[in-house]
């Protein structure tokens, strides 16, 4: 069953929010666990154990772990994998873009049948270029697995770079909408390209009707986006689209009970 097909009957199952695991350091804090490897990953686990089976997909951030070093990455590849052993989909959020063999290797940790690191999908930089990713695309369809390609992010430095346009009069943004609608096309229920939109980002300047793919839209919650943010982006056709909350679900913890009731709460708020 490929990535756009499990995607579709999980968020059917659960709900489409996407709920955030990021250790960071003031979440360490605030749980009363150090700031070192067996923080991490008594705060990762307990995620696990209140999310896993119970909501559609969960992003852990890579970063947060890699800040341990090697300690810190076996910490994420546990993640996945009790991750996945529950059923829940695991969006790796590590935003990968190189070129060439570098951009193999990278499709091969995060995308390849056997690699601890891989989950159900990544995050992708497009910025060296759509094409840039064919090794990553290549490989996610090989396996089975999706991607979700940076197209109009909720940052401010994001915004003159994404919102730029070529000689064709297209936006950067736009350009990888369309690169990505194009991988997507024919895909039954829905293609395994996702986009990162995010649901701060304001007026939607790029059309994603032709897409037939995924949608990340993190902000939702503790960063300030609301319902009707969503809808003002996105318009009142949510399908496919995934809220993604991290800080206004995690700020709950150390309690794992009370994370998953916290979850379900932000879910329900959707109204979806």
């Amino acid at each position: 069953m490929r990535f756009g097909e499990r995607l579709v009957k999980a968020t059917a199952a659960h709900g489409p929010l996407c709920v955030g695991i990021d250790p960071h350091p003031g979440l360490l804090d605030a749980w009363g666990l150090p700031r070192d490897a067996s923080g991490l990953e008594r705060f990762a686990l307990t995620c696990v154990e209140a999310f896993g089976g119970h909501v559609a997909v969960v992003k852990p951030q890579a970063a947060f772990f890699e800040a341990y070093g090697s300690r810190g990455v076996a910490v994420l590849e546990r993640v996945v994998a009790d991750l996945r052993g529950s059923g829940t989909l695991v969006l790796v959020d590590a935003k990968r873009g190189d070129i060439g063999s570098t951009m193999a290797a990278y499709a091969q940790a995060y995308l390849a049948d056997g690699s601890p690191l891989a989950g159900d999908a990544v995050t992708l930089s497009p910025y060296l270029g759509f094409g840039s990713l064919d090794p990553a695309l290549d490989a996610a369809r090989a396996s089975g697995r999706g991607v979700f390609v940076l197209a109009l992010t909720s940052n401010p430095e994001g915004s003159p770079v994404q919102r730029a346009t070529g000689p064709d009069g297209r936006s950067v943004a736009q350009s990888i909408v369309d690169q990505a609608a194009v991988r997507n096309a024919g895909a039954d229920p829905l293609g395994d390209v996702g986009l990162v939109v995010g649901a701060t980002v304001g007026e939607l300047d790029a059309d994603l009707s032709d897409l037939h793919g995924p949608v990340l839209a993190p902000g939702f919650g503790a960063q300030g986006a609301t319902v009707a943010d969503l809808r003002r982006v996105f318009g009142e056709d949510l399908r496919g689209v995934l809220p993604a909350s991290s800080r206004d679900v995690l700020r709950h913890g150390p309690d794992s009970a009370s994370l998953r009731s916290a979850a379900r709460a932000v879910g329900d708020s959707l109204g979806l």
